[in-house]
């Protein structure tokens, strides 16, 4: 099946007339539609609450379009926390997960009151160094061995640098205990970008059943369990879709399985989403600019991996819609490339594509969640802008394009005096934008 863009070429046309390519655009209606599905998916469960990734796409504009929709915010953090904080997410409504964490970070979450997820043993009495122990606090759990579903390898938790043992996790809730704690949660992510509605059931149950042995060994208030992310998308169009509904059936029968029996049916399910509430919604939207033959075909774009990291760094496929070519036969093979010193720099490899001229304008799908987060400045390149695709159609520059000004802002220029002050412009230096004036000094020094 075909994925359709929610932008048409008449629209981009539009827009480029404003907002140059390329550019990150999320779709508005699609954000709330599939939050009010996700919601619906767990209304089973009292306590049920989204902690939306801040790190997939950290953009207040964003973050209030799901805070209105009552999700809250996972963050890693200090600033994630206070970009969390500006947009008015508060106490419990924000999810301190980290790991190697900077005592800043412990401290601002507890002053913010956030749900602290300790990541490892050693953290805990770190933190009481730090600041004083919340009543509400939540530990990551590690299983080690490798994460099965369907007789299949999902991931390898064994070598992941997350969480703790079991015997660290009751170690943790003891000492947690002792320092004050009453409500404790627990917390794991085993596998990512799962695409089988079978791994949320099964690692509610892992953590169900790891829930009851804590309560009964410990005798400690389990107050919620946190599946944190790993539900993937459909990033290719033969892929079938993850559907929630079914994966929020599958924890209940879960939860009325495990928990319940041991009197633990007021225990809340949390989720800590990013890649499945925004990367659908979210269109990198580039413009060819160059065509290349000599071994293959390339056809090169204004965008490059420090708009779009994830085919450089993962080899992740990420479908490409030609705009306006949508009916037309795919009947050439390209490597769709942007302009780093890099040979990885490509969106696609050997893609059978419509015939691309120059001037067309591609959308890169699934761009709505670790897209432009990842993105970086190698080579110089700048960032480009984030746009948001309003319900009522309208069109509102959310995060505007860094500029070559912006690039420079953080070399310490305090020692270099300008052209003006040294008397040592020419008149080429009459029309120089004043950092390429700045920078033709320092080269001179």
């Amino acid at each position: 099946m075909e994925k359709k863009p929610f932008v048409t070429k008449e629209q981009i046309e539009e827009i480029v007339k404003t907002y140059p390519t390329p550019f990150h655009i999320y779709d508005e209606k699609g954000i709330r539609e599939n939050a009010r599905k996700l919601k619906q998916a767990f209304a089973w469960n009292k306590g049920f609450k989204e902690y939306f990734a801040v790190k997939a796409t950290p953009n207040p504009f964003l973050l209030k379009i799901l805070k209105e929709e009552g999700c809250g915010a996972d963050c890693s953090s200090l600033t994630e926390l206070m970009l969390s904080d500006t947009v008015g997410f508060s106490g419990q409504e924000i999810m301190f997960s980290s790991n190697v964490t900077p005592e800043a970070d412990f401290r601002l979450a507890r002053e913010l009151n956030a749900i602290i997820n300790f990541d490892d043993l050693t953290h805990i009495d770190y933190f009481k160094g730090i600041a004083p122990f919340a009543e509400t606090m939540c530990c990551r759990y590690n299983p080690g061995g490798d994460f099965t579903l369907n007789n299949a390898i999902m991931d390898t938790p064994r070598d992941a640098k997350y969480g703790m043992t079991k015997e660290q996790m009751k170690i943790a809730f003891a000492k947690l205990k002792e320092y004050g704690v009453k409500h404790f949660g627990i917390h794991a992510f085993l596998a990512s970008n799962t695409t089988d509605n079978g791994y949320y059931p099964k690692l509610a149950s892992i953590l169900f059943r790891l829930a009851v042995e804590l309560k009964e060994e410990l005798d400690v208030h389990i107050a919620f369990i946190n599946l944190s992310g790993g539900v993937g998308i459909a990033y290719r169009p033969e892929q079938s879709d993850n559907d929630i509904f079914v994966i929020g059936e599958g924890v209940r029968q879960a939860y009325e399985e495990i928990l319940v029996p041991a009197g633990m049916d007021d225990v809340a399910i949390f989720t800590e989403l990013g890649r499945f509430m925004l990367a659908p919604y979210g269109h990198l939207v580039t413009k060819a600019i160059h065509e290349k033959h000599i071994w293959k075909e390339y056809i090169g774009v204004d965008a490059c991996a420090a708009n779009l990291m994830r085919p450089a760094m993962y080899k992740a496929y990420h479908h490409i819609t030609v705009l306006g070519k949508e009916d037309l036969p795919c009947d050439q093979v390209y490597d769709v490339t942007g302009g780093l010193c890099e040979n990885n720099d490509k969106f696609a490899v050997d893609r059978a594509l419509p015939k691309i001229d120059i001037g067309d304008y591609l959308v890169i799908h699934d761009a709505g969640a670790h897209g432009f987060a990842m993105g970086y400045n190698y080579n110089g390149k700048l960032r480009s802008a984030e746009l948001l695709l309003k319900e009522d159609g309208s069109l509102q520059q959310i995060r505007r394009a860094e500029t070559p000004e912006d690039y420079f802002a953080t070399l310490d220029l305090a020692a270099f005096k300008t052209t003006e002050e040294t008397g040592e412009a020419d008149e080429k230096d009459a029309t120089m934008p004043k950092d390429r004036i700045i920078l033709k000094l320092i080269a001179k020094q």
